[in-house]
């Protein structure tokens, strides 16, 4: 007796249709803002259909939050068995995502949707910020453990102040130095008393 293979029901999902929507979502959310745009326009640039977008995500904001992920390579935690060497090692990782082409769009895109609406960015904050927020808390970790940093150090405060610093420099880019030379510079002051 022959054994039969059983399908899935539908389509398999496509790779292809799959980074249509993540480009289509990112375009319109550069275009219209979170606000402005729509399941059906996204389909629509997409070349899909709405239910191929449904068969991934649940709504709108799951699919921005998968959208802007599937752009942002994810940072390497380095160990150099030294703090300073570990933040300039995330500074330059952080220069490279962030100073390319479509690195400045993103932020961009990030920084005008999340101000004007609250629930793209408690989105944002959920699904990208916080989980970075938590990973870069073992490097703080580290350091006090290898008493480089005073024990009581707050990781989430040093953090967003880092974040701060390199969105700041981004924005009102530095005239006399570089990008990375600046931050670093900032960086150390902030360590300075630490």
């Amino acid at each position: 007796m022959k054994e039969t293979k059983k399908n899935s029901p539908g389509r398999p999902r496509s790779n292809q249709s799959h980074q249509a929507m993540l480009k289509a979502t990112l375009e319109l959310l550069a275009e219209v803002g979170f606000d402005g745009m729509s399941i059906d326009a996204i389909a629509a640039r997409a070349g899909v259909g709405k239910t191929t977008i449904y068969r991934r995500y649940t709504s709108k904001e799951e699919l921005v939050a998968d959208a802007i992920e599937n752009v942002r390579e994810e940072i390497t935690l380095p160990n150099t068995g030294n703090l300073q060497s570990d933040i300039d090692a995330l500074v330059e990782n952080a220069a490279q995502i962030t100073l390319s082409p479509l690195g400045r769009q993103t932020v961009a895109m990030i920084i005008g949707n999340a101000s004007s609406n609250p629930q793209f960015a408690r989105l944002y904050w959920t699904k990208y910020l916080q989980p970075r927020r938590e990973t870069f808390a073992v490097v703080i970790e580290r350091a006090k453990a290898r008493r480089e940093i005073s024990p009581d150090l707050d990781s989430n405060l040093v953090f967003d102040m880092m974040s701060g610093i390199m969105l700041y420099a981004l924005i009102f880019q530095p005239n006399s130095e570089s990008w990375t030379i600046y931050v670093r510079r900032a960086i150390d002051l902030l360590f300075r008393n630490a």
